[in-house]
């Protein structure tokens, strides 16, 4: 297996720069996992497509408007985004800082509000380790004066609609510093259709980091080394998996986040309640333990995301999927249309 197996070329103008008016109406690529003819619908038939025992799993995490904008003491510019906040008493944080020269430890950044920040030395990799002083509250501070990390592939600056946009309409646990994208397309709307159906909903919480996006520099994907990234799952999902598979039902992960927490947490055929920091990095070859079917965006040449679809339906027919989704206009990435990898088989019913 080499980097290069999972290469593609993508016309630019099929990467998706904005969301679409409605969240429901993005396009549906349709791949069944065992084999067969590819489908296509709109997001908005998702109920039409799913089964009274399956269970949909959601990642419920909330993305922070990560990126801040300041200056140095001495005038230059500096761009700070945030990371992840570490476990310590005062405002602590791990962020990459662009800025015309790399800071030294101890420089402080002047931000909004009088707001500072001190960069008090390197964090394990690029990061840096910054503090925050000048606010009582500073998540307050931050949705006033953060903006919106879109990805580095959208070359705009972001509005002040993506801030709802760019988030999921059941967003709960602040920490993210990117969505979980195939959450996007969903309404409120919609969930109720689900719920009609008698399809159950569960969540789990990852904060998406820089992990997930990182992309691989090793021609040897095996050896690539993911960060780890924050995850909680109730005792309540934990029990919806087991009615699930009790009932013969599907487990589908919407998104890839969805599906890393879950096999990350996996003990057998079983999923454990708890939190702690995943770094599973799924590729082919992974045998999946708990995930019968994944909902989730179109991915970037080489990626992670995309070895771990792979991994899932196949690499050369994920690879196939993908070369028909360009044909037909799709379009990629986090503001765009998704795929439905699906398995006619539900999880085996538990032992008695």
């Amino acid at each position: 297996m080499r980097l290069d197996d999972f290469d593609f070329v993508l016309p630019q103008e099929q990467i998706a720069l904005q969301p679409p008016l409605d969240r429901e109406s993005a396009r549906l690529l349709i791949l069944p996992k065992e084999g067969g003819s590819l489908g296509e619908s709109l997001i908005s038939s998702l109920p039409d497509l799913l089964r009274p025992t399956d269970l949909l799993v959601f990642n419920d995490t909330k993305v922070i408007p990560a990126r801040l904008h300041g200056e140095k003491s001495s005038g230059g510019r500096v761009e700070i985004f945030l990371v992840r906040r570490l476990e310590s008493e005062c405002e602590e944080w791990l962020a990459l800082i662009r800025a015309s020269k790399s800071p030294k430890a101890g420089t402080t950044i002047n931000l909004a509000d009088g707001v500072t920040s001190r960069v008090c030395g390197r964090g394990d990799n690029d990061e840096w380790i910054v503090s925050f002083s000048g606010t009582d509250d500073f998540s307050a501070w931050l949705d006033r004066n953060g903006v919106v990390p879109l990805p580095p592939y959208i070359k705009r600056d972001a509005r002040e609609d993506d801030r709802s946009r760019y988030q999921t309409v059941f967003a709960k646990e602040r920490g993210a510093v990117a969505a979980p994208t195939a959450g996007l397309h969903f309404t409120d709307a919609l969930l109720n259709r689900i719920r009609e159906k008698g399809v159950q909903l569960a969540a789990v919480t990852l904060h998406v980091g820089l992990g997930t996006f990182m992309p691989v520099r090793v021609e040897d994907p095996t050896h690539h080394k993911m960060h780890k990234e924050r995850f909680s799952i109730p005792e309540e999902t934990v029990a919806a998996i087991a009615r699930c598979r009790g009932a013969g039902g599907r487990v589908i992960a919407v998104g890839t986040t969805v599906a890393r927490t879950l096999e990350y947490a996996a003990e057998g055929n079983l999923v454990k309640a708890g939190s702690g920091e995943a770094d599973i990095f799924i590729y082919p070859g992974y045998s999946f333990k708990v995930v019968d079917c994944l909902l989730t965006n179109f991915h970037l040449p080489k990626s992670t995301l995309l070895m771990l679809v792979s991994a899932f339906a196949g690499r050369e027919r994920v690879l196939e999927a993908y070369t028909e989704a360009i044909r037909r206009g799709f379009r990629f990435y986090s503001y765009g249309d998704a795929m439905f990898i699906y398995s006619e088989q539900g999880s085996l019913k538990l032992p008695e």
